[in-house]
Protein backbone atom coordinates (compact mmCIF):
# COMPACT_ATOMS: atom_id res chain seq x y z
CA UNK A 1 0.00 0.00 0.00
CA UNK A 2 1.07 3.55 -0.60
CA UNK A 3 0.96 5.53 2.43
CA UNK A 4 -1.67 8.61 1.87
CA UNK A 5 -2.67 11.28 4.12
CA UNK A 6 -6.23 11.25 5.71
CA UNK A 7 -8.41 14.85 6.04
CA UNK A 8 -6.30 15.35 9.37
CA UNK A 9 -3.21 15.35 7.79
CA UNK A 10 -1.93 12.14 9.37
CA UNK A 11 -0.45 9.15 7.17
CA UNK A 12 -1.98 6.03 7.94
CA UNK A 13 0.93 3.58 7.65
CA UNK A 14 4.33 4.39 9.11
CA UNK A 15 3.30 7.54 11.25
CA UNK A 16 6.67 8.43 12.90
CA UNK A 17 4.92 9.93 15.98
CA UNK A 18 2.26 7.38 16.31
CA UNK A 19 5.08 4.34 15.65
CA UNK A 20 6.78 6.04 18.54
CA UNK A 21 4.31 6.05 21.17
CA UNK A 22 1.69 3.16 20.16
CA UNK A 23 4.82 1.11 19.77
CA UNK A 24 5.73 0.83 23.20
CA UNK A 25 2.22 -1.37 23.47
CA UNK A 26 3.67 -3.44 21.88
CA UNK A 27 1.36 -3.78 18.79
CA UNK A 28 4.07 -4.18 15.43
CA UNK A 29 2.96 -1.27 13.15
CA UNK A 30 5.13 -2.64 10.48
CA UNK A 31 2.87 -5.51 9.78
CA UNK A 32 -0.51 -3.90 9.33
CA UNK A 33 -2.43 -1.56 7.41
CA UNK A 34 -2.68 1.69 10.09
CA UNK A 35 -5.79 4.00 9.86
CA UNK A 36 -5.09 6.50 12.08
CA UNK A 37 -8.10 9.50 12.68
CA UNK A 38 -9.62 8.37 8.74
CA UNK A 39 -12.33 9.67 7.06
CA UNK A 40 -16.29 8.94 7.85
CA UNK A 41 -16.73 8.17 4.62
CA UNK A 42 -13.50 5.48 4.52
CA UNK A 43 -14.73 3.83 7.50
CA UNK A 44 -18.05 3.58 6.10
CA UNK A 45 -16.69 1.96 2.85
CA UNK A 46 -14.37 -0.94 5.22
CA UNK A 47 -17.38 -1.54 8.04
CA UNK A 48 -19.25 -2.51 4.84
CA UNK A 49 -16.29 -4.28 2.83
CA UNK A 50 -14.85 -6.18 5.67
CA UNK A 51 -17.52 -6.56 8.38
CA UNK A 52 -20.70 -8.87 7.62
CA UNK A 53 -24.03 -7.79 9.03
CA UNK A 54 -22.98 -4.00 8.28
CA UNK A 55 -25.43 -1.84 6.04
CA UNK A 56 -26.91 1.45 5.51
CA UNK A 57 -30.24 2.63 6.60
CA UNK A 58 -32.37 5.03 4.50
CA UNK A 59 -31.46 7.69 6.79
CA UNK A 60 -28.22 7.10 5.72
CA UNK A 61 -26.69 5.85 9.34
CA UNK A 62 -24.35 2.82 9.68
CA UNK A 63 -26.52 -0.19 10.43
CA UNK A 64 -24.00 -2.78 12.43
CA UNK A 65 -23.99 -5.45 15.05
CA UNK A 66 -22.37 -5.76 17.98
CA UNK A 67 -22.11 -9.44 17.90
CA UNK A 68 -23.30 -11.81 20.93
CA UNK A 69 -22.89 -9.01 23.24
CA UNK A 70 -25.85 -6.52 23.38
CA UNK A 71 -25.08 -4.56 26.29
CA UNK A 72 -22.57 -4.24 28.70
CA UNK A 73 -20.90 -7.22 31.03
CA UNK A 74 -20.80 -5.53 34.54
CA UNK A 75 -19.85 -8.62 36.13
CA UNK A 76 -16.52 -9.42 33.54
CA UNK A 77 -15.57 -5.56 34.56
CA UNK A 78 -11.87 -5.25 36.39
CA UNK A 79 -9.80 -2.81 37.53
CA UNK A 80 -6.03 -3.75 38.48
CA UNK A 81 -5.00 -3.78 42.17
CA UNK A 82 -1.53 -2.28 42.54
CA UNK A 83 -0.07 -0.19 44.67
CA UNK A 84 -0.34 3.12 43.29
CA UNK A 85 -4.11 3.19 43.82
CA UNK A 86 -5.26 -0.01 45.48
CA UNK A 87 -5.88 2.17 48.60
CA UNK A 88 -8.65 4.33 46.39
CA UNK A 89 -10.77 1.99 45.20
CA UNK A 90 -14.07 1.05 46.39
CA UNK A 91 -13.82 -2.33 46.02
CA UNK A 92 -16.66 -4.87 46.23
CA UNK A 93 -19.53 -5.76 43.83
CA UNK A 94 -19.04 -2.72 41.26
CA UNK A 95 -14.65 -2.56 41.15
CA UNK A 96 -13.34 -6.55 40.85
CA UNK A 97 -9.61 -6.70 41.83
CA UNK A 98 -7.26 -8.27 39.03
CA UNK A 99 -3.68 -8.72 39.49
CA UNK A 100 -1.16 -6.92 37.53
CA UNK A 101 0.07 -10.58 36.28
CA UNK A 102 -3.58 -11.54 34.86
CA UNK A 103 -3.60 -8.22 33.52
CA UNK A 104 -0.37 -8.35 31.79
CA UNK A 105 -1.48 -12.27 30.19
CA UNK A 106 -5.02 -10.24 29.25
CA UNK A 107 -3.22 -7.72 27.49
CA UNK A 108 -0.57 -9.60 25.63
CA UNK A 109 -3.43 -11.76 24.52
CA UNK A 110 -5.09 -8.70 22.48
CA UNK A 111 -1.48 -7.27 21.21
CA UNK A 112 -1.02 -10.82 19.88
CA UNK A 113 -4.90 -10.27 18.39
CA UNK A 114 -4.73 -7.13 17.14
CA UNK A 115 -0.73 -7.85 15.50
CA UNK A 116 -2.35 -10.05 12.92
CA UNK A 117 -5.11 -8.08 11.56
CA UNK A 118 -4.61 -7.02 7.87
CA UNK A 119 -6.37 -3.50 9.22
CA UNK A 120 -5.57 -1.80 12.60
CA UNK A 121 -7.86 1.44 12.97
CA UNK A 122 -6.12 4.21 15.56
CA UNK A 123 -8.55 7.01 16.94
CA UNK A 124 -6.95 9.95 18.64
CA UNK A 125 -8.91 11.82 20.56
CA UNK A 126 -10.03 13.40 23.98
CA UNK A 127 -12.11 13.10 26.94
CA UNK A 128 -13.43 16.48 28.06
CA UNK A 129 -14.04 20.05 26.42
CA UNK A 130 -12.05 21.73 29.32
CA UNK A 131 -8.83 21.95 27.98
CA UNK A 132 -7.48 21.92 31.43
CA UNK A 133 -8.96 18.95 32.16
CA UNK A 134 -8.82 16.92 28.95
CA UNK A 135 -7.29 13.90 28.53
CA UNK A 136 -5.82 12.60 25.94
CA UNK A 137 -7.61 9.10 24.58
CA UNK A 138 -6.16 6.82 22.23
CA UNK A 139 -8.58 3.57 20.71
CA UNK A 140 -6.63 0.69 18.70
CA UNK A 141 -8.79 -1.68 17.50
CA UNK A 142 -9.61 -3.97 14.44
CA UNK A 143 -12.95 -2.95 13.49
CA UNK A 144 -14.14 -0.12 11.64
CA UNK A 145 -16.96 -0.04 13.38
CA UNK A 146 -15.53 0.27 16.62
CA UNK A 147 -13.50 3.16 15.23
CA UNK A 148 -16.24 5.84 13.96
CA UNK A 149 -18.03 5.10 17.25
CA UNK A 150 -14.98 6.83 19.35
CA UNK A 151 -14.86 9.30 16.43
CA UNK A 152 -18.41 10.05 17.72
CA UNK A 153 -18.39 9.22 21.45
CA UNK A 154 -14.56 10.76 21.89
CA UNK A 155 -13.94 14.89 21.57
CA UNK A 156 -12.62 15.04 17.83
CA UNK A 157 -9.65 16.89 17.11
CA UNK A 158 -8.44 19.69 14.98
CA UNK A 159 -5.85 19.37 12.53
CA UNK A 160 -3.58 20.63 14.54
CA UNK A 161 -4.27 19.03 17.53
CA UNK A 162 -3.98 16.01 15.97
CA UNK A 163 -0.51 16.75 14.38
CA UNK A 164 0.49 17.53 17.76
CA UNK A 165 -1.27 15.08 19.60
CA UNK A 166 2.22 13.13 21.14
CA UNK A 167 1.78 10.67 24.03
CA UNK A 168 -1.81 9.46 24.81
CA UNK A 169 -2.79 9.62 28.33
CA UNK A 170 -4.83 6.55 28.15
CA UNK A 171 -4.88 3.99 25.72
CA UNK A 172 -7.82 1.37 24.90
CA UNK A 173 -6.82 -1.78 23.23
CA UNK A 174 -10.24 -3.21 21.95
CA UNK A 175 -9.56 -7.01 20.81
CA UNK A 176 -13.50 -7.98 21.60
CA UNK A 177 -13.54 -10.25 18.64
CA UNK A 178 -11.03 -12.50 20.82
CA UNK A 179 -11.80 -14.31 23.47
CA UNK A 180 -9.88 -13.86 27.16
CA UNK A 181 -8.44 -17.21 28.89
CA UNK A 182 -11.44 -18.52 31.13
CA UNK A 183 -8.48 -20.49 32.90
CA UNK A 184 -6.50 -16.95 33.71
CA UNK A 185 -6.44 -16.50 37.31
CA UNK A 186 -10.15 -13.66 37.54
CA UNK A 187 -11.70 -14.75 34.59
CA UNK A 188 -15.30 -15.92 35.09
CA UNK A 189 -16.06 -15.56 31.37
CA UNK A 190 -14.40 -15.15 27.77
CA UNK A 191 -15.31 -11.53 27.87
CA UNK A 192 -12.95 -9.08 30.42
CA UNK A 193 -12.94 -5.09 30.41
CA UNK A 194 -9.97 -4.28 32.53
CA UNK A 195 -8.41 -1.15 33.53
CA UNK A 196 -4.92 -0.67 34.71
CA UNK A 197 -4.33 2.40 36.07
CA UNK A 198 -0.84 2.50 36.64
CA UNK A 199 0.08 1.39 32.65
CA UNK A 200 -3.15 3.78 31.75
CA UNK A 201 -4.46 0.95 29.38
CA UNK A 202 -7.91 -0.63 28.94
CA UNK A 203 -7.81 -4.14 27.50
CA UNK A 204 -11.61 -5.47 26.02
CA UNK A 205 -11.37 -8.98 25.26
CA UNK A 206 -14.91 -11.25 23.98
CA UNK A 207 -17.16 -8.51 23.77
CA UNK A 208 -17.98 -6.54 20.67
CA UNK A 209 -20.50 -4.09 22.23
CA UNK A 210 -18.86 -0.64 21.71
CA UNK A 211 -20.38 0.94 24.51
CA UNK A 212 -17.75 -0.79 26.85
CA UNK A 213 -15.61 1.57 25.44
CA UNK A 214 -17.21 4.68 26.26
CA UNK A 215 -17.92 3.30 29.55
CA UNK A 216 -14.50 2.70 29.76
CA UNK A 217 -13.40 6.17 29.28
CA UNK A 218 -16.30 7.30 31.77
CA UNK A 219 -14.71 4.89 34.88
CA UNK A 220 -11.06 6.38 33.82
CA UNK A 221 -12.29 10.07 34.25
CA UNK A 222 -14.34 8.70 36.77
CA UNK A 223 -11.37 8.52 38.99
CA UNK A 224 -9.09 10.87 37.66
CA UNK A 225 -10.97 13.80 38.15
CA UNK A 226 -11.96 13.32 41.62
CA UNK A 227 -8.14 12.95 42.03
CA UNK A 228 -7.73 15.88 40.15
CA UNK A 229 -9.60 18.22 42.73
CA UNK A 230 -12.77 18.27 40.54
CA UNK A 231 -16.11 16.16 40.61
CA UNK A 232 -17.52 13.85 37.64
CA UNK A 233 -20.81 13.41 37.48
CA UNK A 234 -23.16 10.79 35.22
CA UNK A 235 -26.03 13.37 34.40
CA UNK A 236 -27.31 15.25 31.76
CA UNK A 237 -27.24 19.00 31.41
CA UNK A 238 -28.70 21.99 29.07
CA UNK A 239 -28.22 25.93 29.88
CA UNK A 240 -30.89 28.75 29.08
CA UNK A 241 -30.77 31.55 27.31
CA UNK A 242 -29.72 33.49 30.33
CA UNK A 243 -26.46 31.25 31.25
CA UNK A 244 -28.15 29.40 33.57
CA UNK A 245 -27.30 25.51 33.94
CA UNK A 246 -29.39 23.18 34.91
CA UNK A 247 -27.99 18.78 35.94
CA UNK A 248 -30.58 16.59 35.79
CA UNK A 249 -29.42 12.75 37.50
CA UNK A 250 -31.76 10.04 36.81
CA UNK A 251 -31.40 6.47 35.88
CA UNK A 252 -33.61 4.95 33.08
CA UNK A 253 -36.75 5.67 32.72
CA UNK A 254 -36.79 8.33 34.60
CA UNK A 255 -37.28 11.05 32.24
CA UNK A 256 -33.19 12.21 32.19
CA UNK A 257 -32.98 12.33 28.28
CA UNK A 258 -36.55 13.70 27.59
CA UNK A 259 -37.08 16.46 30.72
CA UNK A 260 -33.01 17.92 29.72
CA UNK A 261 -34.22 18.24 25.70
CA UNK A 262 -35.47 21.55 26.14
CA UNK A 263 -35.99 23.29 22.49
CA UNK A 264 -35.89 27.08 25.29
CA UNK A 265 -32.40 25.88 26.14
CA UNK A 266 -29.27 24.74 25.19
CA UNK A 267 -27.89 21.55 25.43
CA UNK A 268 -24.52 20.89 26.57
CA UNK A 269 -24.35 17.28 27.04
CA UNK A 270 -26.96 13.77 28.04
CA UNK A 271 -24.64 11.68 30.15
CA UNK A 272 -21.37 12.59 31.37
CA UNK A 273 -20.01 16.01 33.18
CA UNK A 274 -17.63 17.24 34.97
CA UNK A 275 -18.05 19.89 37.27
CA UNK A 276 -14.62 22.53 37.82
CA UNK A 277 -14.00 25.73 40.01
CA UNK A 278 -15.27 27.39 36.54
CA UNK A 279 -18.29 25.60 35.62
CA UNK A 280 -19.50 22.41 34.58
CA UNK A 281 -18.15 20.41 30.74
CA UNK A 282 -19.06 17.28 28.94
CA UNK A 283 -16.95 14.75 28.93
CA UNK A 284 -17.87 13.55 25.61
CA UNK A 285 -18.04 14.72 21.77
CA UNK A 286 -21.08 12.81 21.05
CA UNK A 287 -24.56 10.92 22.50
CA UNK A 288 -25.74 7.26 22.63
CA UNK A 289 -29.14 7.28 22.41
CA UNK A 290 -31.46 4.56 23.34
CA UNK A 291 -33.68 3.53 20.08
CA UNK A 292 -36.39 1.53 21.14
CA UNK A 293 -39.69 3.29 20.23
CA UNK A 294 -37.80 6.11 18.65
CA UNK A 295 -40.01 7.84 16.38
CA UNK A 296 -39.66 11.31 14.62
CA UNK A 297 -42.88 12.75 16.64
CA UNK A 298 -41.74 11.87 20.24
CA UNK A 299 -37.88 13.03 20.18
CA UNK A 300 -37.63 14.88 17.18
CA UNK A 301 -33.68 16.01 17.27
CA UNK A 302 -32.55 12.34 18.18
CA UNK A 303 -34.28 11.01 14.80
CA UNK A 304 -32.99 13.68 12.73
CA UNK A 305 -29.29 13.03 14.07
CA UNK A 306 -29.56 9.51 12.96
CA UNK A 307 -27.65 10.22 9.25
CA UNK A 308 -24.92 9.52 7.89
CA UNK A 309 -21.75 9.62 10.34
CA UNK A 310 -24.21 8.22 13.24
CA UNK A 311 -24.14 4.70 13.79
CA UNK A 312 -27.36 2.57 14.59
CA UNK A 313 -26.29 -0.46 16.79
CA UNK A 314 -28.62 -4.11 16.23
CA UNK A 315 -31.64 -2.37 15.20
CA UNK A 316 -34.02 -4.35 12.75
CA UNK A 317 -35.02 -2.93 9.28
CA UNK A 318 -36.53 -3.26 5.69
CA UNK A 319 -34.34 -5.48 3.66
CA UNK A 320 -35.58 -3.68 0.50
CA UNK A 321 -36.24 0.18 1.86
CA UNK A 322 -33.39 0.03 4.56
CA UNK A 323 -36.18 1.51 6.76
CA UNK A 324 -35.47 0.91 10.50
CA UNK A 325 -37.90 -0.39 12.94
CA UNK A 326 -37.89 1.00 15.64
CA UNK A 327 -40.08 -0.87 17.80
CA UNK A 328 -38.75 -4.03 16.51
CA UNK A 329 -37.18 -6.02 19.59
CA UNK A 330 -36.44 -8.79 18.62
CA UNK A 331 -32.32 -8.63 18.74
CA UNK A 332 -32.37 -6.49 21.50
CA UNK A 333 -34.30 -4.02 23.62
CA UNK A 334 -31.31 -2.03 23.95
CA UNK A 335 -30.74 -0.58 20.23
CA UNK A 336 -28.58 2.35 20.12
CA UNK A 337 -27.58 4.79 18.18
CA UNK A 338 -24.18 6.67 18.47
CA UNK A 339 -23.71 10.61 16.83
CA UNK A 340 -22.01 13.63 17.00
CA UNK A 341 -23.10 16.45 19.66
CA UNK A 342 -23.17 19.37 16.96
CA UNK A 343 -25.58 16.83 14.89
CA UNK A 344 -28.40 18.21 17.49
CA UNK A 345 -29.19 21.48 16.37
CA UNK A 346 -29.42 23.29 19.73
CA UNK A 347 -26.15 21.83 21.03
CA UNK A 348 -23.67 24.36 23.35
CA UNK A 349 -20.49 24.28 21.25
CA UNK A 350 -17.99 23.77 22.91
CA UNK A 351 -19.94 22.21 25.46
CA UNK A 352 -19.01 23.96 28.65
CA UNK A 353 -21.56 25.62 31.06
CA UNK A 354 -21.25 27.89 33.59
CA UNK A 355 -22.14 26.59 37.42
CA UNK A 356 -25.36 25.14 37.79
CA UNK A 357 -28.30 26.75 39.59
CA UNK A 358 -30.54 24.06 39.76
CA UNK A 359 -29.81 20.47 40.25
CA UNK A 360 -32.47 18.00 39.09
CA UNK A 361 -32.59 14.17 40.91
CA UNK A 362 -34.97 12.19 38.81
CA UNK A 363 -36.92 9.69 39.87
CA UNK A 364 -39.50 7.04 38.79
CA UNK A 365 -41.62 5.93 41.53
CA UNK A 366 -43.56 3.33 40.95
CA UNK A 367 -44.95 2.59 44.67
CA UNK A 368 -46.72 6.03 44.00
CA UNK A 369 -45.57 7.72 47.51
CA UNK A 370 -42.86 10.44 46.61
CA UNK A 371 -44.02 14.07 45.82
CA UNK A 372 -43.63 15.23 42.26
CA UNK A 373 -41.10 17.65 43.46
CA UNK A 374 -39.60 18.43 46.79
CA UNK A 375 -36.71 21.14 47.36
CA UNK A 376 -33.76 19.22 49.10
CA UNK A 377 -31.29 20.77 51.93
CA UNK A 378 -27.69 19.63 51.39
CA UNK A 379 -27.67 16.92 53.81
CA UNK A 380 -31.00 15.58 51.29
CA UNK A 381 -29.15 16.33 48.13
CA UNK A 382 -26.32 14.01 49.55
CA UNK A 383 -28.69 11.36 50.80
CA UNK A 384 -30.48 10.79 48.04
CA UNK A 385 -27.50 11.21 45.36
CA UNK A 386 -26.07 7.85 46.97
CA UNK A 387 -29.33 6.34 47.41
CA UNK A 388 -29.86 6.84 43.32
CA UNK A 389 -33.41 5.78 43.71
CA UNK A 390 -35.85 4.54 41.53
CA UNK A 391 -38.37 1.45 40.78
CA UNK A 392 -38.85 -1.19 38.26
CA UNK A 393 -42.90 -1.55 37.63
CA UNK A 394 -44.67 -5.32 37.45
CA UNK A 395 -44.56 -6.69 34.19
CA UNK A 396 -41.24 -5.11 32.77
CA UNK A 397 -39.39 -8.35 34.39
CA UNK A 398 -40.75 -11.72 34.61
CA UNK A 399 -41.66 -12.34 38.08
CA UNK A 400 -42.19 -8.74 38.97
CA UNK A 401 -45.81 -8.80 40.25
CA UNK A 402 -45.47 -5.49 42.35
CA UNK A 403 -42.75 -2.22 42.40
CA UNK A 404 -39.28 -3.46 42.75
CA UNK A 405 -36.96 -0.19 44.75
CA UNK A 406 -34.03 -0.14 42.29
CA UNK A 407 -30.57 1.92 43.94
CA UNK A 408 -27.84 2.96 41.85
CA UNK A 409 -25.45 4.96 44.25
CA UNK A 410 -24.79 8.67 42.69
CA UNK A 411 -27.58 7.74 39.91
CA UNK A 412 -24.54 5.63 38.13
CA UNK A 413 -23.07 3.16 40.36
CA UNK A 414 -21.41 0.41 37.46
CA UNK A 415 -18.93 3.30 36.96
CA UNK A 416 -17.87 4.61 40.14
CA UNK A 417 -14.31 4.00 40.57
CA UNK A 418 -14.12 5.64 44.23
CA UNK A 419 -16.79 5.21 47.62
CA UNK A 420 -20.05 6.91 46.89
CA UNK A 421 -19.48 10.03 49.85
CA UNK A 422 -16.52 10.87 48.43
CA UNK A 423 -18.28 11.82 45.00
CA UNK A 424 -21.36 13.31 47.80
CA UNK A 425 -19.45 15.06 49.57
CA UNK A 426 -17.88 16.96 46.83
CA UNK A 427 -21.09 17.66 45.47
CA UNK A 428 -22.73 19.19 48.52
CA UNK A 429 -19.34 21.23 48.83
CA UNK A 430 -20.44 22.39 45.09
CA UNK A 431 -23.97 23.03 46.19
CA UNK A 432 -22.50 25.22 49.33
CA UNK A 433 -19.93 27.21 47.37
CA UNK A 434 -22.74 27.77 44.24
CA UNK A 435 -25.80 28.23 46.01
CA UNK A 436 -27.42 25.91 43.58
CA UNK A 437 -30.94 24.57 44.13
CA UNK A 438 -31.65 21.20 44.46
CA UNK A 439 -34.65 19.05 43.19
CA UNK A 440 -36.27 15.92 43.81
CA UNK A 441 -38.89 14.70 40.51
CA UNK A 442 -40.80 12.06 40.73
CA UNK A 443 -41.90 10.99 36.99
CA UNK A 444 -43.76 8.03 38.31
CA UNK A 445 -46.83 7.05 39.81
CA UNK A 446 -49.28 9.71 41.69
CA UNK A 447 -52.97 8.47 43.50
CA UNK A 448 -51.99 4.97 44.12
CA UNK A 449 -49.53 2.37 43.46
CA UNK A 450 -48.51 1.09 40.19
CA UNK A 451 -51.87 -0.67 38.78
CA UNK A 452 -54.30 0.94 41.18
CA UNK A 453 -52.85 4.93 40.83
CA UNK A 454 -51.81 7.12 37.13
CA UNK A 455 -48.32 7.88 35.90
CA UNK A 456 -48.07 11.41 36.84
CA UNK A 457 -48.63 13.74 33.52
CA UNK A 458 -45.60 14.45 31.22
CA UNK A 459 -47.14 18.31 31.20
CA UNK A 460 -46.90 18.49 34.92
CA UNK A 461 -43.29 17.47 35.08
CA UNK A 462 -42.67 20.14 32.04
CA UNK A 463 -44.43 22.46 34.07
CA UNK A 464 -42.19 22.07 37.43
CA UNK A 465 -38.83 22.29 35.13
CA UNK A 466 -40.39 25.53 33.56
CA UNK A 467 -41.36 26.68 37.10
CA UNK A 468 -37.51 25.52 38.31
CA UNK A 469 -36.08 27.38 35.65
CA UNK A 470 -37.89 30.85 35.71
CA UNK A 471 -37.40 30.91 39.55
CA UNK A 472 -40.42 30.71 40.22
CA UNK A 473 -40.76 27.75 42.44
CA UNK A 474 -38.47 28.66 44.82
CA UNK A 475 -40.01 31.29 45.73
CA UNK A 476 -43.13 29.02 46.60
CA UNK A 477 -44.65 28.56 49.57
CA UNK A 478 -43.85 25.04 51.54
CA UNK A 479 -44.88 22.30 53.77
CA UNK A 480 -43.28 19.05 55.44
CA UNK A 481 -43.93 15.91 53.43
CA UNK A 482 -43.68 13.46 56.98
CA UNK A 483 -41.29 10.57 57.24
CA UNK A 484 -39.32 11.27 54.05
CA UNK A 485 -39.36 14.73 55.74
CA UNK A 486 -39.17 16.94 51.85
CA UNK A 487 -39.98 20.24 51.46
CA UNK A 488 -43.40 20.06 48.77
CA UNK A 489 -44.89 23.07 47.48
CA UNK A 490 -48.13 23.89 48.54
CA UNK A 491 -49.56 25.28 45.05
CA UNK A 492 -48.01 26.10 41.84
CA UNK A 493 -48.50 26.97 38.27
CA UNK A 494 -49.58 24.52 35.72
CA UNK A 495 -50.04 21.30 37.86
CA UNK A 496 -53.24 20.78 40.20
CA UNK A 497 -52.40 21.65 44.08
CA UNK A 498 -54.38 17.99 44.88
CA UNK A 499 -51.30 16.05 42.76
CA UNK A 500 -48.34 17.92 44.56
CA UNK A 501 -49.25 16.01 48.03
CA UNK A 502 -49.27 12.19 47.56
CA UNK A 503 -51.61 11.97 50.78
CA UNK A 504 -54.23 13.96 49.16
CA UNK A 505 -53.84 12.28 45.35
CA UNK A 506 -54.35 8.57 47.04
CA UNK A 507 -58.10 9.92 48.80
CA UNK A 508 -59.27 9.36 45.16
CA UNK A 509 -57.89 5.71 44.94
CA UNK A 510 -57.43 4.22 48.35
CA UNK A 511 -57.22 4.14 52.22
CA UNK A 512 -55.11 6.16 54.47
CA UNK A 513 -54.03 2.69 55.96
CA UNK A 514 -52.70 1.81 52.68
CA UNK A 515 -51.33 5.07 51.78
CA UNK A 516 -49.10 5.25 54.82
CA UNK A 517 -48.01 1.72 54.64
CA UNK A 518 -46.97 2.07 51.58
CA UNK A 519 -44.65 4.75 52.32
CA UNK A 520 -43.31 2.94 55.05
CA UNK A 521 -42.44 0.24 53.22
CA UNK A 522 -40.85 2.75 50.65
CA UNK A 523 -39.42 4.10 53.45
CA UNK A 524 -37.98 1.17 55.22
CA UNK A 525 -35.92 -0.06 51.55
CA UNK A 526 -34.15 3.16 51.71
CA UNK A 527 -33.24 2.93 54.73
CA UNK A 528 -31.84 -0.44 54.79
CA UNK A 529 -30.11 0.67 51.19
CA UNK A 530 -28.28 3.37 53.10
CA UNK A 531 -26.80 1.32 55.69
CA UNK A 532 -24.32 0.05 53.58
CA UNK A 533 -23.14 3.86 53.26
CA UNK A 534 -23.69 4.54 56.57
CA UNK A 535 -20.78 3.72 57.96
CA UNK A 536 -18.53 6.63 55.62
CA UNK A 537 -21.59 9.20 56.04
CA UNK A 538 -21.70 11.76 58.29
CA UNK A 539 -24.61 12.02 61.24
CA UNK A 540 -26.29 14.88 59.20
CA UNK A 541 -26.55 13.19 56.17
CA UNK A 542 -27.88 9.74 57.81
CA UNK A 543 -30.76 11.98 59.34
CA UNK A 544 -31.55 13.64 56.36
CA UNK A 545 -33.44 9.82 55.23
CA UNK A 546 -37.12 9.13 55.92
CA UNK A 547 -38.25 8.43 59.66
CA UNK A 548 -40.74 5.70 60.48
Amino acid sequence: MVASKSPAGSIYKHDAELDASVGKDGIDYTRVNLLRNTSVAKLYEDALRYEPGTSISSAGALVTSSGKKTGRSPKDKRIVDEETTSEDIWWGPVNTKLSEHAFLINHERAVDYLNTRERLYVFDGYAGWDPKYRLKIRVVCARAYHSLFMHNMLIRPTEEELKNYGEPDFTILNAGAFPANRYTTGMTSNTSVSINFKMRQMVILGTEYAGEMKKGVFTIMHYLMPKAGVLSLHSSANQGPKGDTSLFFGLSGTGKTTLSADPARSLIGDDEHVWTDTGVFNIEGGCYAKCIDLSAEKEPEIFAAIRFGSVLENVVFDEDTRVVDYTDKSLTENTRCAYPIEYIPNALLPCIGNHPQNIVMLTCDAFGVLPPVSKLTSAQAMYHFISGYTAKIAGTEEGVTEPEATFSACFGQPFLVLHPTQYATMLAAKIAEHKSNVWLLNTGWSKGVYGVGKRIALKYSRAIIDAIHDGSLAEAEYETYPVFGLQIPKAMANVPSEVLNPATAWKETSTPAEFQSTVNKLATLFNENFAKYSSEASQEVIAAGPKI
